[in-house]
């Protein structure tokens, strides 16, 4: 019973460094443009290596996971990274750039192999509070680098914060080899992956996902934008806003997680979060010259709607998949989050910046209706293996 636990707390644990990468690291942008001698936009590009080397190695990680099990996957996945990191400690902008393109490929591992492990051990009545734990990691590991890293950087140099950031990947690959271990007759996955990747229930739900994470990335590029520059409120002030926003959103997705449980849903949940943050976001579009006080009211449980459905959707995911496939739906799933966590802020800050902001709020709006339409109910295969009929003795 308490060993489920402690897969819990590595996995959620291995999601939170690997977030500390491709989600922290522009907390030392500037240190970095110093440190390389980079324009802004080569920054941005330079950061962006890390998102691209995920995007591209997230499906054949999952099938390897499937394949081999999740402590081997996390194990070299992580061990790679933290070599990884250290390259871009000691090389120059290029080899720093291909060096966190590595990283990415590397971390990829993660965002797999620990959704399979957490999904293994615990049974459907928890999995969704399990899950909406190791999601809640991925805000958390980005925030604690964004207090920490900076003042390493500036203290030790940019090489330090990367021996930092290396030094605890690597430590948590050996917690991962040490500790996590599939449960008694786990199913690995064989060769009929191809069924997976074709499900029309998962295209479904990977194309919703993708959809839904624009309103997540408008949230989370435009909020402390829309505040300061557009209305006046002062960055610091505009910076608290947004960490409280990111604060509630993590437990958000805590709380769905239970509400799936309790209702013995995911796509439900998902669905009615769905409409709200469309409504929210339409709302925020109305409101934009209202007094500042109305407007972050609206604007605030708007971004932690859209960040707290995530994890319902991956553990969705993970249950459509036949036995012993869970780690390729996951991964095939979070690939479109990817994609349009990439294309997302470019997109939303032009429309802001040329058409006006409620438009980009109306398009958040639009992308969330749309991810509504496709989520269709259906009835979900999570009764169908011993993992998923496991009780929660």
């Amino acid at each position: 019973m308490g060993y489920r636990w402690v897969v819990l707390f590595v996995g959620a644990l291995a999601q939170g460094t690997n977030a500390a990468v491709f989600l922290g690291l522009s907390a030392v942008s500037p240190q970095l443009r110093d440190h390389f001698g980079l324009t802004l936009p080569q920054v941005g590009l330079l950061l962006g290596a890390v998102n691209l080397g995920t995007m591209i190695a997230l499906v054949p990680w999952g099938l390897f996971a499937d394949n081999r099990g999740e402590r081997l996957t996390m194990t070299i996945g992580g061990i790679g990274a933290a070599a990884c990191l250290l390259g871009v400690a000691v090389g120059n902008a290029w080899l720093a750039g291909a060096a966190l393109l590595g990283a990415g490929l590397f971390g990829a591992s993660v965002n797999a192999a620990s959704g399979r492990a957490v999904m293994s051990w615990f049974p459907t009545g928890r999995r969704g509070f399990a899950m909406g734990v190791r999601q809640t990691a991925t805000p958390l590991g980005a925030a604690l680098t964004a207090a920490f890293l900076p003042g390493i950087a500036l203290a030790s140099g940019v090489p330090a914060a990367f021996v930092a950031l290396a030094s605890v990947t690597g430590a948590v690959a050996l917690a991962v080899a040490l500790l996590v271990r599939e449960p008694p007759g786990a199913t690995r996955g064989g060769g009929a992956h191809g069924l997976v990747l074709k499900d029309p229930k998962l295209l479904r739900l990977t194309v919703a996902s993708g959809l839904l994470v624009v309103p997540q990335f408008t949230a989370a590029t435009l909020l402390v934008p829309l505040l300061h520059e557009h209305r006046g409120l002062a960055v610091t002030t505009a910076a608290v806003v947004f960490g409280v926003a990111q604060a509630l959103g993590g437990a958000g997705r805590l709380a769905a997680g239970v509400w799936s449980d309790r209702v013995g849903s995911r796509v439900g949940p998902l669905r009615v979060l769905a409409v709200v943050m469309a409504a929210g976001f339409v709302l925020t579009a109305v409101l934009d010259q209202a007094p500042l006080p109305v407007l972050v009211a609206v604007l605030v449980p708007t971004a932690v709607v859209a960040l707290a459905w995530n994890g319902l959707a991956v553990t969705e995911a993970g249950e459509l998949a036949p036995p012993g496939r869970s780690a390729t739906a996951i991964s095939m799933q979070n690939t479109s989050n990817y994609l349009s966590a990439t294309i997302t802020p470019a997109v939303s800050a032009s429309v802001a910046v040329h058409v006006g902001w409620p438009a980009a709020m109306l398009l958040a709006a639009v992308a969330s209706a749309a991810g509504w339409a496709l989520l269709q109910p259906w009835r979900s295969r999570r009764a169908s293996s011993p993992q998923n009929s496991r009780s929660d003795s």
